[in-house]
This record gives C-alpha cells, sequence and structure tokens, in this order.
C-alpha cells in the first residue's frame, strides 16, 4: 500500500499541481455478445452518470451535454419516462434520496425537485468561472464540489462556501461516507479524504494503477474501480484504509453499492457483476449480461433492481430481482 503525497513538490502548490499520469478512462466496449438481461428501455443519447432517488422510486440519468445545456432523464418504476432540461451543461450528479437531485455546473450548481421537475440554479459565490466536475451530498446535507483544477469546495448553505481546499491535480469523483467525503484524483491515480470543516485533508491512499470512478456503499465503505489495474478496491473511509482489493477483468468501470452486493460493470465484457463483500473477500455471487457500454449503475434496495446505463445510447437496462 503507497501513501501519496496530497501536495506538490513545489512551495507553491497553486502554481505547480502535483505530478500526474495519463488518467484511465473506460474500455471502448464492443458490439454486446449476449441479450442483456431484463429489460432495456430507449434513450436519448449516451448516458453519463446516474443516480436512484428512493423518495420518487425514479432513475434519474444525465444525458448529454451540449452548448445549450444538458438534459436530464427522469425513468420512475412505474409510469413513463419524462425529459428534463438544465439551463447549462452538467457534469455530474448526486441525490438525497428524498426526492432532489443536484447537478454540478460552472459557476455551481442546478437542483432538480422531482416531484413537478422544478429546476432551480445556484451561482456559488465566488466561483462565478469555476469549471465543477464532482459532487457529493454530506450526511449532514451539506453540499460538497470538487473542481477540473483541483479544488474541493465545502459549502455552508445554498451558495455560501466554508472551506476551500486546493491539493489535487483535478477531482474526478466524490463519495460521502457520513460527514467525511473522499476524493477520487484520477491523474494522481488516488483517495484523500477531506475533514468535516472542508479546511484539511485527512489520509491519502494510492488508488491502484489507474482509478476512474467511486461511489460510496450503505455498510461504510468507499467502492473504486481501478480499470488500468483490473481490479475492484475496497476503503474504510474513518480511518482511510485499503480493506479489500480483488481481480476483475473486463476493464471495471461502472460501479454501486448496495447492503447486499457490490455492482461492478466490465465496459471491455458489457458484464455488471455481483460481489458479496461480507467475509472479507470478494465473492461473486451474479453476473449479468448488459447493453454495451455500461458505464453508468445505480441500485434500487426496496425492489432489488439494478439499473445499467449505456454510455454510447444503447438505453437503461432494468433487471429486476438482481441480487438473486
Amino acid at each position: 500500500m503507497t501513501v501519496v503525497a496530497v501536495g506538490a513538490c513545489s512551495s507553491d502548490p497553486v502554481e505547480a499541481p502535483p505530478p500526474t499520469i495519463t488518467p484511465a478512462t473506460a474500455a471502448d466496449s464492443p458490439p454486446a455478445a449476449a441479450p442483456p438481461a431484463g429489460e432495456v428501455r430507449t434513450i436519448d443519447g449516451p448516458g453519463l452518470t446516474t443516480v436512484f432517488d428512493r423518495a420518487t422510486s425514479s432513475l434519474v440519468v444525465l444525458t448529454g451535454t451540449g452548448s445549450n445545456g444538458s438534459t436530464l432523464a427522469v425513468f420512475p418504476t412505474t409510469g413513463a419516462a419524462r425529459t428534463v432540461t438544465l439551463p447549462t451543461p452538467a457534469s455530474s450528479l448526486a441525490g438525497d434520496g428524498d426526492g432532489t437531485v443536484y447537478a454540478a455546473v460552472r459557476g455551481g450548481y442546478v437542483r432538480l425537485a422531482l416531484a413537478g421537475d422544478v429546476v432551480t440554479p445556484f451561482e456559488v459565490e465566488g466561483a462565478a468561472d469555476v469549471d465543477f466536475t464532482a459532487i457529493t451530498r454530506r450526511g449532514d446535507g451539506r453540499l460538497t464540489l470538487g473542481t477540473a483544477d483541483g479544488a474541493v469546495y465545502t459549502l455552508e448553505s445554498d451558495i455560501a462556501v466554508a472551506a476551500r481546499l486546493q491539493i489535487f491535480a483535478r477531482v474526478d469523483g466524490l463519495a460521502a461516507q457520513g460527514d467525511t467525503v473522499v476524493v477520487l484524483d484520477r491523474g494522481q491515480t488516488s483517495v484523500t479524504t477531506v475533514d468535516p470543516s472542508g479546511d484539511d485533508a485527512g489520509q491519502a491512499l494510492r488508488a491502484g494503477e489507474g482509478a476512474t470512478t467511486i461511489a460510496a456503499d450503505p455498510a461504510g465503505r468507499v467502492l473504486v474501480a481501478d480499470t488500468r489495474g483490473g481490479a475492484l478496491l475496497v476503503f474504510g473511509a474513518d480511518p482511510l484504509i485499503l480493506r479489500q482489493r480483488y481481480p476483475v477483468g473486463g476493464a471495471p468501470y461502472g460501479l454501486a453499492g448496495s447492503a447486499r452486493l457490490a455492482w461492478v460493470s466490465e465496459t471491455a465484457t458489457n458484464t455488471v457483476v455481483g460481489y458479496d463483500l461480507a467475509t472479507g473477500i470478494p465473492v461473486e455471487k451474479v453476473r449479468y449480461s448488459t447493453v454495451r457500454q455500461p458505464n453508468s449503475l445505480a441500485y434500487d434496495e426496496e425492489s432489488n433492481t439494478l439499473f445499467v446505463v449505456s454510455g454510447s445510447g444503447a438505453g437503461v437496462q432494468v433487471i429486476k430481482e438482481a441480487a438473486r
């Protein structure tokens, strides 16, 4: 296990960002060789990221970006899908599980109230020109946003900034366990904790050979896909410690945590696998064929339904009774 220095070697880390490697990416999936399990619902364009909202039983998918904004596709578990247009391009999603979804945008974020599809933009104070690339919601309800230039903003209200911590090359993903936020930096292939104040970084660890995605699970763990190294990494968040590393073939990328299984997609093989982490060594329990380019996953605990979102526009796959 290698500890990653979170600061730069220079005396001025803002002017000299930390050294990086070429970030890993999802594999370019081949055409699907087997029919996808479950049902496939159509989607207008590639799915970029997704969250599931428990209160409304709805899957929300960020489906595209463009000069005129981004589109969210909302898939209720019953009823017709609908589309919500955001006023500006978005890069990341987070939800509170209680009917609200947040999308990171340049200069701030957008809040979507799923009841009525009410869209409200928020401009973070002093960040009008900041490119926000990641967003998460802590246990206390505060939002934390990450930026393309390697800063983490912790908000104390809708727009006021409680703390700003700039020590990363780029913030590519955020996951919250309680009020502790874990930062994924693909260029450094590292994970780093940010304390509840938002002012200080805690522990930092190397995350394989080329980490790409991050997700929290209900058991207090943080899951990371090491796409280049071909592994599922399982971290404890407080303190940050690598608890499990398990080889996963087929370029692991999409992640979703659940009370029963940890879900990992293999973009090189159009497959999703459910692993039981309870014994300390991940044990494969189920494996399904997926839509092409299974880049994003979400899971509904109540109905035991796994959602697989295609990054190539092949649709949203719905696998009921997934954790058999």
